[in-house]
């Protein structure tokens, strides 16, 4: 059994959160000063990049955004030019997301530059301790995929209200 946790500094979600917040940042950056794009959509991107063309709701599931977002992360990469949506033929229900050939230069640009950044950062690790690193974050994902599961009686947050009531 592990010690509990002293203070808010030895909680793992919070040394994560601010490991994201530090490094993070610099991709932030790139996405938003040289390429004009939002980390949202960096996401979505790089996730068509991978998997291509996707329907909504999967490229949400995929990109582990609720649908609410991915609808306006897509809405705003389509006026970009970097999105398309087509439509399959006998479906007007189903669309299906792919990357534009703009959309695709720019990951083919963006992309390096996020992996120097992942790079650097785990140039402060042994190649050794970069595995072991891999195997235990596959393993605590899946950990907290089960509390999640196991949780499905806990309340959803409802984000629209907290929205709503931040536009006031």
């Amino acid at each position: 059994m592990h010690a509990p946790p002293r203070t808010l500094d030895d909680l793992l979600l919070y040394r994560t959160s601010r490991l994201l917040s530090v490094a993070g940042s610099l991709v932030i950056r790139l996405c938003e000063g040289r390429f004009g794009i939002t980390r949202r959509e960096w996401r979505l991107i790089a996730t068509l990049a991978g998997h291509g063309a996707l329907g909504s709701s999967q490229l949400a599931e995929q990109a582990q955004l609720d649908r609410a977002r991915t609808s306006r992360a897509v809405t705003s990469l389509v006026g970009k030019g970097l999105v398309s949506r087509a439509q399959p033929a006998g479906d007007r229900r189903h669309v299906l997301l792919s990357l534009t050939a703009p959309g695709r230069k720019l990951h083919a640009q963006l992309y390096p530059l996020v992996s120097s950044i992942n790079a650097e950062l785990l140039g402060a690790l042994k190649a050794d301790e970069v595995a072991l690193l891999d195997d235990m974050l596959q393993r605590l994902h899946a950990r907290g995929e089960a509390m999640v599961a196991a949780a499905a009686d806990l309340p959803r947050a409802d984000r629209r209200r907290r929205e709503a009531s931040a536009a006031r």
